[in-house]
């Protein structure tokens, strides 16, 4: 075997030095990326707040803390909070039957277990009838300052009901003064005697009746509002209002408003 010149051996080094090094700086690229893309995972998975728009404001509607609180949004059954309350308004008999139920049942129905049916029998059943029961929960959005609200059925079923988290506090501030809504919101398991049995229905807030101690409360999810809730409640730093809209599931809206209470 022919030996190697020394200028062979040379060229062969710097070969050698030169694939090194790209295998150096290739093997740097790659960790880089992989530290990267491993500290985005992280910071999603530590993402407290995964709602587009969400709100902490005190008992007096100043806001604490907020993020996109101006944003117009799909607010879902939040709305019937409204509903609730012009029905309320309008002073009907909450002892007659609609259907099968009373109109204080479909009220609690519609609050309690967000039940849409209910919602929209107590607009169809409001004096002149739904077109007159969504004017009047739009005058009231007026009255009480949400200029930027619409509302266009009684159940928020439809995507343009809509309004902002700003506007919000306003309404669960404006909900507290109604007896009903206050004694719905605290109520963890609703019964209904109809006939020889009785019908459960579970508030579809599932921290109600397990410590806070809830003044308004109402959830919402349909697919474009994302998961919803406005609430008032009695804090250790005093009363807080929570508005959270467009939350990743009705899953995720939950653990925010805990996170949302522990931290403001």
């Amino acid at each position: 075997m022919p030996a190697l010149k020394s200028s062979q051996i040379t060229i062969n080094l710097k070969s050698m030095d030169l694939f090194f090094s790209n295998i150096k700086k290739i093997f740097i690229t790659t960790l880089v990326f992989v530290i990267i893309l491993a500290s985005v995972a992280d910071a999603k998975k530590r993402q407290p707040v995964t709602a587009t728009s969400w709100l902490v404001a005190d008992g007096d509607g100043k806001i604490i803390k907020s993020v996109n609180h101006d944003d117009l949004h799909s607010i879902a059954s939040i709305t019937k909070l409204m509903t609730a309350m012009v029905v309320l308004d309008a002073n009907q008999d909450l002892n007659v039957r609609i259907e099968k139920f009373t109109r204080q049942q479909h009220l609690q129905l519609a609050l309690i277990r967000s039940n849409n049916h209910s919602a929209d029998l107590l607009c169809e059943n409001y004096p002149g009838g739904t077109e007159a029961c969504v004017d009047a929960m739009n005058a009231k959005a007026i009255k009480l300052g949400m200029k930027d609200t619409s509302f266009v059925d009684a159940s928020g079923i439809n995507n343009d009901n809509v309004s902002t988290s700003k506007s919000l506090v306003k309404l669960v501030l404006a909900a507290q003064h109604y007896p009903l809504i206050v004694k719905s919101s605290q109520t963890s398991l609703m019964k209904i005697k109809l006939k020889n049995t009785y019908l459960s229905f579970k508030n579809t807030n599932p921290l109600v009746g397990k410590h806070q101690k809830f003044l308004v409360s109402k959830t919402g999810y349909i697919r474009v509002a994302g998961g919803c809730i406005a609430l008032l409640m009695e804090t250790d730093k005093g009363k807080r209002a929570i508005i959270i809209l467009g939350s990743k599931n009705t899953h995720t809206r939950i653990p925010e408003v805990k996170y949302l209470v522990r931290n403001y």
